[in-house]
């Protein structure tokens, strides 16, 4: 992918969870954009995400928060788009066909609706020592499933090249087997995640908290 076309004027800060799948998404960008940022480690057992200074940035005290200057954005997904469009609309990152930029949309109702409950939320009760529903594995092996089947098509989740859908779906997908949802049965989504792994600047998911 081509480089960005813009840089910030100072690194963006980052307040994260390492191993969140969320905040990976974001710092993956980052990375495979080559843009400079700083982090600002959020302690969720101790409730950074309660304190005043963060909830002025996120009233959800969710992470990842974003600044960029005087820009304070959350939500992952958002954050991407607007990684892209601001440092790298010319990259390939966001499609402009119509039907492109659609499943694109789709790709990432799915990374909340299905992938969060089906992936995420096992893997983390799991690193967690907590029991996990069965139903989610369930859920997961129902979108997998779906992935396996584009992937006939496509490289990549809605082309032959990588989108940010694809970095909205790499992290909880390959870290999906600590959560006891099972990849074996899945080897064209095991090649898509080789695919991303083999991009230039890919930064791993840590898989402890």
């Amino acid at each position: 992918m081509n480089a960005p076309a813009l840089r910030p004027s100072a690194p963006f800060r980052l307040h994260r969870v390492a191993a969140s799948g969320h905040c990976h998404r974001v710092e993956l960008l980052l990375s495979l954009l080559d843009l400079p940022y700083t982090v600002v480690d959020i302690n969720l057992p101790g409730g950074d995400q309660r304190q005043p200074a963060f909830v002025a940035m996120n009233p959800l005290s969710q992470v990842p928060v974003l600044e960029d200057g005087d820009l304070v954005l959350p939500e992952s997904n958002a954050i991407l788009v607007y990684l892209a469009t601001r440092y790298a609309p010319d990259a390939g990152w966001l499609p402009r066909d119509a039907v492109e930029a659609a499943w694109q949309q789709r790709w990432f109702s799915l990374s909340v609706s299905l992938l969060g409950p089906g992936a995420a939320t096992p893997r983390f009760r799991t690193l967690n020592g907590l029991q996990v529903d069965p139903a989610s594995r369930v859920l997961g092996h129902r979108l997998f499933a779906m992935v396996e089947d584009q992937l006939v098509r496509t490289d990549f989740l809605i082309a032959d090249r990588p989108a940010l859908a694809d970095v909205a779906f790499y992290g909880y997908t390959a870290q999906a087997p600590l959560g006891g949802v099972s990849l074996d049965d899945y080897p064209r989504l095991r090649a898509w995640l080789a695919r991303i792994e083999a991009l230039p600047r890919f930064k791993p998911l840590p898989q402890k908290f």
